[in-house]
Parts: C-alpha cells; structure tokens; sequence
C-alpha cells in the first residue's frame, strides 16, 4: 500500500504472484498486469496524490485485513456511474478496507480486494 502511494508501480506488481484487483464497490476486476496498470492510471488521472494511511490490520495464514483512510485531491476527470466529473480541486478522505489473499506458502499476494460503497468518493466530494 506504501508503495501505490510514491507509484511506484513495478514494485507494486512485484508483491503479486498474478496481479489482481477485485472492486467491491463497483464489481470491477481487473486481472493481469497490462489491466492493474490500468487501473493505476485511471485512478491516478482524478486523483494524482491518492494515498491511504493505515488504521489497522489484522491478519491470518493467507488473508491479510487493512482498515485504512483513503484520499486525495480531485484535480482532473474522473469517469463514474456513467458521467464525467471535471476536476472540482477538492479533497476527500473516506474510510475503508481492503483484504489481500496470499498463495499459500508464499509471501505473494494472488488478490487485493477493497471494499467501500460505490460512490463514497463521489459523496466526500459533493457530487452525489
């Protein structure tokens, strides 16, 4: 998480076994390295200094439980619930959580899942 903050993306990809992102807000997936750098670049465009700062975590033999803030500054388009957003110069802070699933064994993450409602982005920033 440390490290999609300073995107640093290549060693973001390194922790994964398979690279894989599951959006439990909006069902998305995104499944394979060319797709999770996608989904870095397309969160990056609204948002260029999203950044997240851990509360807590919890873990066991393969899942690891991150509660966290996410943030960040709403500096270009962001695409959502079939519009586009301009660029508002706001901040948002939203409360949320995120598991990653290991391979067994491993110290290599298979899938990071995180959870938030689906336009608790578009509410902190007053566009809902």
């Amino acid at each position: 998480m440390a490290l999609e903050c300073t995107r640093e993306w290549d060693r973001v990809i390194a922790t994964f076994a398979h690279p894989r992102y599951e959006m439990h807000g909006s069902g998305a997936v995104f499944d394979g390295e060319q797709a999770v750098r996608g989904y870095f670049d397309s969160s990056r465009t609204p948002f260029p200094d999203l950044a997240n700062e851990v509360i807590a975590i919890a873990a066991d033999q393969e899942t690891v439980l991150v509660e966290f803030w996410l943030s960040g500054t709403h500096l270009g388009p962001l695409q959502a619930n079939g519009q586009v957003f301009e660029a508002t110069g706001r901040t948002f802070r939203i409360r949320m959580a995120a598991t990653f699933e290991f391979a067994p064994y491993s110290d290599k993450i298979v899938c990071e899942r995180p959870y938030s409602a689906p336009d608790a982005k578009l509410r902190a920033l007053g566009l809902a």
